[in-house]
């Protein structure tokens, strides 16, 4: 072991040094490529919007690996993604058996969601077509916020099942885990009998959409609000791979997360 003037007695098994010292370098050295390789304004958001050293070292990290631009960034921080990311309630981890799609499905999805391009005076007002409308109205800006891998498939996709027909809100296609994403919005508290009601959409989608080399599709329920308690009895014994999240307009976001800082607050920051 070194001392600590940094000399290495004789004698001392010098390859666990060397190989702590250069996996520290490397580390080191992709920290740096990440931090020069974005651009001021991505760094001034980060700075200003970012109060933790790991959270700013996350976004810094997304920001360069991911090649996300300023509006993306901006998106994450509203979001606050380094504390919700892979936090959404599910039943991944007992209902898909692939191991590469239930860690991807696990680090995918955002418990919270922000859409950024939805201003009302009252939310609570609003019923799920009116939401429905507005992203699809915005579907570029919702699949940001959703990830990088995600297609649109299509709103109010139909499906026929004995003759009748239903309707998804939302279906998405996840390149990498390779299924359809199915997502119902509910302009309320989240209700047991919503599950319910996604798992027979899944059913339909897996028996007559998927193709026969893709993976199961996954259901995402995002209302308004939810008790993660009635999340985890509602889905404990669901057969499919669902999850509930919740979203909120721009306008219920807290005042530092809407709005740039002040000049004084600039030059302290300086």
């Amino acid at each position: 072991m070194p001392s600590k003037l940094g000399i290495i007695p004789i004698g001392a098994d010098i390859q666990p040094f060397i190989f702590r010292s250069t996996v520290s370098n490397e580390i080191a050295m992709q920290d740096i490529s990440c931090f020069v390789s974005i651009g001021f304004s991505q760094h001034f958001s980060i700075i200003t919007k970012a109060k933790d050293l790991s959270a700013r070292w996350f976004y810094i990290r997304k920001s360069a690996t991911e090649f996300w631009g300023v509006r993306r960034l901006e998106q994450a921080l509203r979001d606050d993604l380094y504390h919700t990311l892979g936090a959404m309630p599910s039943n991944f981890e007992l209902t898909i058996p692939n191991e590469k799609q239930r860690a991807v499905a696990m680090q995918t999805f955002k418990e919270n969601h922000v859409l950024d391009f939805w201003h009302v005076d009252d939310p609570d007002h609003v019923d799920e077509r009116g939401v429905e409308q507005h992203i699809v109205n915005n579907i570029k800006n919702f699949m940001m916020s959703l990830g990088n891998e995600f297609t649109f498939m299509g709103n109010q996709y139909r499906v026929i099942v004995d003759e009748k027909e239903r309707f998804i809100d939302l279906l998405f296609y996840h390149r990498r885990m390779r299924c359809m994403v199915a997502i119902e919005l509910k302009n309320g508290e989240f209700q047991p009998e919503y599950a319910g009601k996604l798992n027979f959409y899944l059913s339909a989608l897996d028996e007559y959409v998927k193709l026969p080399d893709e993976n199961p599709s996954i259901g995402i329920i995002l209302c308004r609000d939810k008790s993660n308690t009635e999340v985890e009895f509602t889905l404990r014994d669901m057969s499919k791979p669902l999850g509930v999240a919740t979203y909120r307009s721009v306008d219920e976001l807290p005042e530092h997360y809407r709005a740039l800082p002040s000049a004084d607050e600039l030059r302290k920051l300086m």
